[in-house]
């Protein structure tokens, strides 16, 4: 298995992945969309989520696929992200038709970030203009890190941010992209390592390195609490592919995805995280061997994941006001 040309999610063709932001409220909006609805189902493993339109997402529900998937900040808050592109979607002809009717189907989640440092006086019409936005600004390459959804993540220890990886498997591709923003830790006690190292490729998240210390080490306590509330948390991720799954396949690579947020975040799935994942296929690529490969499926999904996660950290940049630091300024490679 070997990284996409891009390394992101948008290495499955017909993905594109769009990003807005509010530096001064701390927060952002990440839409995930395709050139045609997308297969696509959800698992949630924390015990705090926050969603819009999942249950149609279950392998007994009616909705055929989505035309977008949303990750975004602002808690309860954000969710009004989805309508904005919804609407959106709709005026571009975007929709399932029912009857003489289309109605763009747009699942959401969202991460707790209202008490960050941000200005949150924000008015009804916020985040729905950063959905729009955020539909507008999809491309195939987009930033990673203090952008989109992860502007104002944070995790135990340091900034968080938007993270995204892939991975060529066989005849099919595998990406993931995550809003990284928990109430654990993505570095090992040191705080000079990441949990996710053993996955690392090409030296996409700075090349640290396992920690070497031996054996189980307690857990430094947590800066996010200290500096804002242990409640402002959530891990939010997307994982698709280009294999043509149903919908029952997409929750199955769902749930195998989550393992990479137990290999990059200690811990994970808490119960004040809303942990959750997405997982959509476009359907390009037939399927010969359905179980050995949406095995390697889930098992590439979970690795990308994880290195998701990291480079989510390893990306985010400083900015004035923050309350926690960066993890590049604190082993002094700040950009």
């Amino acid at each position: 298995m070997i990284p996409g040309p891009r390394n992101l999610i948008t290495d499955i063709p017909g993905l594109y992945v769009g990003n807005a932001e509010d530096h001064g409220a701390r927060t952002g909006t990440t839409v995930l969309t395709a050139d045609r609805p997308m297969t696509a189902s959800v698992a949630v493993q924390g015990g705090a989520p926050g969603t819009r339109e999942t249950d149609l997402l279950a392998p007994d529900k009616t909705a055929p696929g989505a035309d977008a998937l949303v990750l975004s900040g602002g808690s309860a808050f954000g969710l009004s992200a989805a309508q904005g592109v919804m609407h959106a979607l709709h005026a571009a002809g975007r929709g399932f038709p029912v009857l003489s009717a289309r109605v763009p189907i747009v699942p959401a989640a969202i991460l707790f970030d209202l008490l960050n440092g941000g200005d949150k006086t924000y008015d009804e019409g916020f985040f729905p203009d950063l959905g729009r936005r955020a539909l507008a600004n999809a491309r195939q390459d987009f930033a990673l890190g203090t952008t989109g959804a992860g502007t104002g993540a944070q995790t135990a220890q340091h900034k968080g941010g938007l993270g995204s990886a892939s991975l060529v498997v066989g005849d099919h591709t595998v990406g993931a992209l995550v809003a990284t923003n928990p109430m654990g830790s993505v570095t090992t006690p040191s705080g000079r390592h990441f949990w996710a190292a053993p996955y690392e490729i090409a030296s996409e998240y700075g090349a640290l390195g396992p920690d070497p210390t031996e054996g189980l080490q307690p857990l430094p306590p947590s800066r996010k609490a200290a500096a804002m509330a242990s409640l402002g948390n959530t891990t939010i991720a997307i994982v698709a592919t280009d294999a043509a799954l149903d919908k029952a396949q997409c929750h199955r690579m769902a749930v195998a995805a989550h393992d990479g947020m137990a290999r990059a975040i200690q811990p994970a799935h808490s119960p004040l995280d809303g942990d959750l994942v997405f997982a959509a296929s476009t359907g390009a690529t037939p399927v010969e061997n359905p179980v050995e490969t949406l095995t390697l499926l889930g098992h590439a999904a979970s690795i990308c994941l994880a290195r998701a996660i990291a480079r989510a950290v390893w990306e985010a940049t400083p900015m004035p006001g923050d309350t926690l630091p960066t993890l590049q300024q604190e082993l002094g490679r700040a950009r």
